[in-house]
């Protein structure tokens, strides 16, 4: 419940707040989130979708076999952003700390992005009623993606519109995914058979 809630409510109402009154062309999170005024609600922000993610992408990959990578690029996605959200990005005042956020920040997202493709086609790999089941998921990744890449063209820079739509699109769904992937796994012939050989009831 607390998850839903977070991914359809507190994280795109929590971001849509932050960057408001601002130009979303012009500026970034990295901008608005060193203004004085802002700075304690940046580092929220990048706590609450840090661990959102890591707890579902975590509950996620339990149900592969060997899921060690995946795993890496969850935990590296959530110290990445944990270490962007802490380093100032003040470009004319500290330029060596400042690189370091949009390295940080940069490899956050990319650890998510891969995080999910690997996600989503191993969980698809699974049985034929999954590939099935979550073809709709790996076309709605690739369309993300292809957005975020057309955003940060016309924008020519990494944009509030680019990150409030990748925020956004990703959590629903990473959300989406992961009820549809349990409800879907737990009725399926994959999840008896596995169950049966663990000698583990089906609920």
């Amino acid at each position: 419940m607390l998850l839903t809630f977070s991914a359809y409510f507190i994280i795109p109402i929590y971001t849509l707040l932050f960057v408001s009154d601002t130009d979303w062309f012009a500026a970034n999170l990295s901008v608005i989130g060193n203004w004085p005024d802002r700075r304690f609600a940046f580092m929220g922000l990048g706590l609450i979708i840090g661990l959102y993610f890591h707890t579902v992408l975590r509950r996620l990959t339990a149900y592969l076999p060997r899921h060690e990578q995946e795993d890496r690029l969850a935990h590296g996605a959530l110290l990445l952003l944990l270490l962007a959200v802490a380093t100032p990005y003040l470009p004319e005042r500290m330029p060596f700390k400042s690189f370091l956020h949009i390295v940080f920040a940069f490899l956050a997202s990319m650890f998510l992005l891969f995080c999910l493709y690997r996600l989503i086609w191993r969980l698809a790999s699974l049985s034929g009623e999954m590939r099935l089941a979550l073809r709709p998921y790996k076309a709605l990744l690739l369309a993300i993606t292809a957005m975020s890449a057309l955003l940060l063209s016309l924008a020519g820079i990494i944009s509030s519109l680019l990150e409030v739509f990748f925020i956004i699109s990703a959590t629903i769904l990473t959300q989406r995914l992961y009820r549809q992937f349990t409800y879907s796994f737990r009725h399926s012939r994959y999840s008896s058979a596995i169950r049966r050989a663990r000698k583990e009831p089906i609920l």
